[in-house]
């Protein structure tokens, strides 16, 4: 091994690997290390570098150096020498080979040996222990490895949707599952980034009204030791390593082709107006605690990259469940989380990100702060504006986990409220009747105390994470056994309801019963203030067999069974619902409802009615067996009466004195028609029912009352 390039110091900016005509620079941050050494392999199977060029050159923190004749697609790493103290929080390793944090494309995964890890378990079982001494197995035939990838020609920024938040219904999907079982897409695309662009998968979501995809993780990540161990995978993509490189499994082409593929995908969808937003995962890496392996971070600079426990820097804090927490309010770690969005955004084209567990992203200490560095920054950084920011607004192991509605006023939060407040009413009978009306008026109660607007919530039934849709009306418990942690893993309160029959079932009541709870929850998420998230399938059906934490199922558990969308009535009926959602302002509004008469007309914005037709006193809506209520929207020259039967029984609703066409009632998935109905409504048990009244006279009536209040006393049905 030895040093054969023409070299010189070269530049501290920007970092990582930027190849040009000449050569390539090479920049890393590291404040502790005394020395850094760039390792060159041949091909992703060689066991040792072919050269090592030691980086030259030190401004600050940041060690550089240029090479000439390096250029695209070669294949690097580095080592980083500098104490080996853990005590201090310093975990330096020179026998280790690490994967650049800005790596650009990835040529290999990390294969499990003991060479990863910088302590010998078999010597010292406790890598925690005072005197556990380092590991000194080079691990080059068995670390990730970065490629040098060429700076593309230009960003993505001209075809871009920018969909306002109003209009915006997200659908959320995983890219190599989505596609897998296809029929319409070519075998050699399928589970990739070309097959999600390709164009009958674009034809299907153009068809179905959605306005942009949320995926699944593709920033680069990893499988743990343990699940390749027990044949399982990360499916999910929620253990990261590099947080520029496009996952390569995702693509029909290896190594640095991925980056290609996925700016072509990008741009694919912005021609079909659908917007890109990547669910990321800036709070933890796949390093794990104080026993995990040396990958990257650990080995460049453990102590600036995480936060380490206090009372005893050999551990770290943990508020990710996973092992560690990064260190999001040191300023080289802002500079990372920034420097990835960035480039996500100008060069790759994305459109948002929502962000995993983001809470954590909040604290500069114990507490979370939505002034911390890093949402300050993120908020405010110019590249950033105009695009789309969610939080997952909790994290885990902290006693402030929660934080739905504490975020800052430009992002949009994960509403994990309406999720449960809809489940409970529909589902399980212990939901209340003002718990879903809050709800369905864009939880102001949550984001309203903060000067927010509907738009900040995310409203979701199911997501990735628990029971699918169908799932959740087939099953009462979990059912996780494949996933070998014993049934111990996942949510165990899941406000489902398998509607008598534990699994699948013939019976033809039970299966009524389970489809038009599916169309309740799903008219609930559509027809609410707010911005609706559908997840992939649940428009006909998919189903994990009762697994409500498939995060390790790489098979058909997690892969969408497109044969069923050719025979499910409920895709045509979740059209419609996007479709009514998107062309009447009423059913998405950018301020909250405030109940108030209009100075011209007099009417109201929102009217809650109870079954007799008259408005809801504050008395009534603490009945304790409320069940039954109804939502009188004012739309331009039309109104909407939405109509909830919680209940287990027939239920009758007077309505206020107007010509009503019944637009949609869950008994059965037809959706609209000519059907007009007079001063009462009846509804099958557990049920939803959405009326139009149009004026033929402007929106005060004749007599200067509008339908708000016109409404007629009758006696209580039911």
């Amino acid at each position: 091994v030895f040093m054969s390039r023409a070299a010189s110091q070269g530049s501290p900016y920007p970092l990582g690997a930027r190849a040009s005509p000449e050569g390539t620079n090479f920049a890393l941050f590291s404040a502790h290390a005394e020395a850094v050494e760039v390792c060159l392999f041949d091909s992703a199977e060689a066991a040792v570098p072919s050269e090592v060029l030691p980086l030259g050159g030190r401004t600050n923190e940041v060690f550089h150096g240029f090479f000439e004749e390096v250029g695209p697609g070669q294949i690097y790493g580095y080592r980083v020498d500098g104490p080996w103290a853990p005590e201090r929080g310093h975990r330096f390793d020179s026998s280790k080979v690490v994967l650049d944090p800005y790596a650009r494309a990835i040529a290999r995964r990390p294969r499990w040996t003991p060479s990863l890890y910088s302590y010998d378990a078999a010597a010292c079982p406790d890598p925690s222990s005072l005197s556990a001494a380092p590991n000194r197995m080079a691990s080059g035939a068995d670390s990730p490895l970065g490629i040098v990838v060429r700076s593309p020609s230009s960003g993505l920024e001209t075809n871009r949707p920018r969909t306002s938040w109003r209009n915006t219904v997200i659908y959320e999907l995983h890219v190599s599952g989505f596609t897998k079982l296809n029929p319409a897409v070519a075998p050699s695309q399928r589970g990739t980034y070309a097959g999600l662009a390709s164009e009958p998968v674009l034809e299907y979501l153009c068809s179905l009204g959605v306005t942009a995809v949320e995926l699944l993780p593709v920033l680069h990540h990893v499988d743990d030791h343990w699940l390749e161990k027990a044949g399982l995978t990360n499916y999910w993509g929620y253990q990261p390593l590099a947080y520029f490189a496009p996952e390569p499994s995702y693509s029909s082409v290896p190594g640095e082709g991925a980056v290609d593929e996925f700016r072509d995908m990008v741009r694919r969808f912005h021609e079909s107006g659908i917007e890109i937003i990547l669910d990321v995962v800036y709070n933890h890496t796949a390093e794990l605690g104080h026993e995990g392996p040396t990958l990257s971070f650990r080995g460049i600079d453990n102590s600036s990259y995480y936060r380490l426990d206090p009372s005893d820097q050999r551990k770290y804090l943990d508020f990710s469940g996973c092992g560690n927490t990064l260190n999001t309010f040191h300023p080289a770690v802002v500079r990372l989380v920034l420097d990835s969005l960035r480039y996500w955004v100008e060069e790759m084209g994305v459109d948002g990100f929502r962000f995993d567990l983001a809470a954590s992203l909040g604290r500069t200490g114990p507490a979370f702060d939505r002034s911390a560095p890093l949402l300050s920054a993120i908020s405010q950084d110019p590249a950033l504006q105009g695009i789309k920011l969610i939080a997952e607004p909790w994290d885990v192991n902290a006693p402030d986990s929660d934080q739905l509605g504490n975020f800052p006023f430009r992002w949009s939060e994960w509403n994990r409220c309406f999720r449960d407040d809809t489940r409970r009413y529909w589902l399980v009978g212990s939901g209340s009747a003002p718990a879903l009306a809050t709800r369905v008026a864009g939880s102001s109660d949550i984001f309203g105390p903060r000067m927010r607007l509907p738009q900040s919530a995310i409203n979701f039934v199911t997501s990735h994470d628990g029971f699918t849709l169908m799932d959740l009306v087939s099953y009462s418990r979990k059912r996780n056994e494949a996933n070998m942690e014993g049934d111990r893993d996942g949510e165990r309160c899941n406000y489902a309801s398998n509607c008598g029959v534990e699994g699948p079932s013939s019976s033809p009541a039970i299966k009524a019963l389970r489809d038009r709870q599916r169309r309740n929850l799903l008219a609930t998420l559509m027809l609410s203030q707010g911005i609706p998230m559908l997840v992939a399938g649940d428009e006909f059906g998919r189903t994990q067999r009762g697994n409500n934490n498939a995060y390790c199922q790489d098979n058909e558990t997690n892969w969408v069974d497109w044969s069923l969308a050719e025979r499910h009535s409920l895709v045509d009926f979740v059209r419609s619902l996007i479709r009514l959602r998107s062309s009447e302002p009423a059913f998405r509004r950018e301020k909250f409802f405030d109940g108030m008469p209009h100075p011209a007309t007099g009417c109201k914005d929102v009217t809650w009615l109870r079954q007799d037709g008259m408005e809801m006193s504050e008395p009534d809506w603490r009945g304790p067996r409320l069940k039954c209520f109804g939502s009188l929207i004012a739309a331009d020259r039309s109104w909407y009466l939405l109509l909830f039967n919680g209940s287990s029984r027939p239920q009758r609703f007077s309505i206020p004195a107007e010509p009503w066409t019944v637009i949609l009632d869950t008994t059965n998935s037809r959706f609209g028609g000519d059907e007009t109905v007079g001063e009462t409504y009846a509804m099958l048990d557990r049920s939803m029912a959405v009326l139009k009244a149009v004026s033929s006279h402007d929106e005060s009536g004749p007599d200067g009352a509008g339908i708000g209040s016109r409404l007629i006393a009758r006696p209580e049905c039911g």
